[in-house]
């Protein structure tokens, strides 16, 4: 219920949902930990984010030198709710001037950051010298676009491809082409979308060709999102929200998707036999379907990720968020249970039912995975 409802809303055109600034830093930095020139020398692209509003933008401003960026673009769709003077940009840093009533943008608008510092001189940099900066069009840019902001605009795809790295929360109902046009034009990306965006038919192949991954942030909680609009938090289902110090937010299901490399991935996860799992391993003691053949694959069914036996070489069934765990020098995957067998060497599909089966019963999604040698 949480992701349809933030679906139905991220595919409504006077509707905007902000990614929380501690989550992007939290996933960003783990990039780091791994390869601190991970953005080093990079043209990083928000194609998807309103500047006045948006924490991808201020996130990257801020951090603009450290992490060595050449350029930062930010483009907004329109309409956008933003602050309605170009002083006004980022309200936290005007906290004792009276702060304009949000309005909506006439046009879409992009902003184009060359080079950061203290542009007023008062002994520290942040994002009042980003506006003044800006307002003075001084090595930094402030636009209008021609069109409506829409990242498969002529203009915004010219911006595309100037790109080094994207980064963004893009349209959860545009996510199979937001991906493709990424593959298209061979860029390097960092985005949010829902967990189910996995099992897409366009998605998942990338995943299983180790095209794109899963990012660092864990499968195991829902992600938190900001909106511009106030909320009744009696008008949305208790699965739907989070109220956290008397704020409501939007909860769902989101992960990071990505093909920028990160620790995590490369990290082994350690296994016990079959044996020591059926022994030791209460969940699965207490799983009446664990290790059991599937009755329409050649596979057997894993329920948990932790209980992946270290000593059985065929193929096996184990839930999406393995991949919150997947190491590619590790595992070799398959294909996916509701792709009609595609993919599944040595699968008997029996036509009819593209789920996993056990006694005539249908497993939860699953993809097909096995040791590599």
């Amino acid at each position: 219920m949480a992701n349809k409802n933030l679906t139905r809303a991220k595919a409504a055109k006077n509707d905007e949902f902000y990614t929380q600034y501690q989550d992007i830093q939290k996933e960003v930095e783990a990039y780091l930990e791994y390869d601190s020139d991970t953005f080093r020398g990079k043209i990083v692209y928000c194609n998807a984010d309103d500047p006045y509003e948006s924490n991808f933008f201020r996130y990257f401003v801020l951090n603009f030198e450290r992490l060595g960026l050449k350029r930062l673009i930010t483009t907004s769709y329109k309409p956008s709710p933003i602050a309605n003077t170009q002083l006004s940009l980022f309200p936290d840093e005007y906290p004792n001037e009276p702060q304009p009533k949000r309005r909506f943008s006439k046009a879409a608008i992009r902003f184009i950051i060359n080079e950061v510092g203290d542009f007023n001189g008062d002994g520290e940099f942040n994002l009042k010298d980003i506006a003044e900066q800006l307002k003075a069009n001084k090595n930094n840019e402030w636009a209008p676009l021609e069109g409506n902001g829409d990242f498969r605009s002529k203009e915004c795809v010219e911006l595309l491809k100037q790109a080094d790295i994207v980064v963004t929360n893009p349209p959860f109902s545009l996510f199979r082409e937001y991906v493709a046009q990424l593959f298209e034009y061979n860029k390097k990306f960092l985005i949010i979308g829902n967990k189910n965006a996995i099992t897409y038919k366009e998605i998942f192949p990338l995943i299983k060709e180790n095209k794109m991954w899963v990012g660092v942030t864990s499968f195991n909680k829902d992600m938190l999102f900001i909106s511009p609009y106030e909320i009744d938090p009696t008008t949305k289902p208790k699965t739907a929200i989070r109220i956290v110090d008397g704020v409501v937010y939007l909860r769902s299901p989101s992960i990071w998707f990505t093909n920028l490399d990160h620790g995590r991935r490369h990290q082994p996860l350690p296994l016990m036999t079959m044996a020591d799992n059926l022994k030791f391993n209460k969940k699965v003691k207490n799983n009446p379907n664990a290790y059991k053949k599937y009755d329409n694959y050649d596979a057997i069914e894993v329920p948990y990720t932790d209980a992946i036996p270290s000593d059985y070489d065929g193929v096996m069934g184990v839930p999406i968020s393995f991949l919150d765990k997947y190491n590619p020098e590790q595992f070799e995957i398959i294909g996916m249970a509701e792709d009609n067998g595609r993919g599944f060497s040595g699968g008997i599909w029996d036509g009819k039912n593209p789920h996993c089966v056990i006694n005539g019963k249908n497993m939860f999604k699953r993809i097909f995975i096995r040791h590599k040698k």
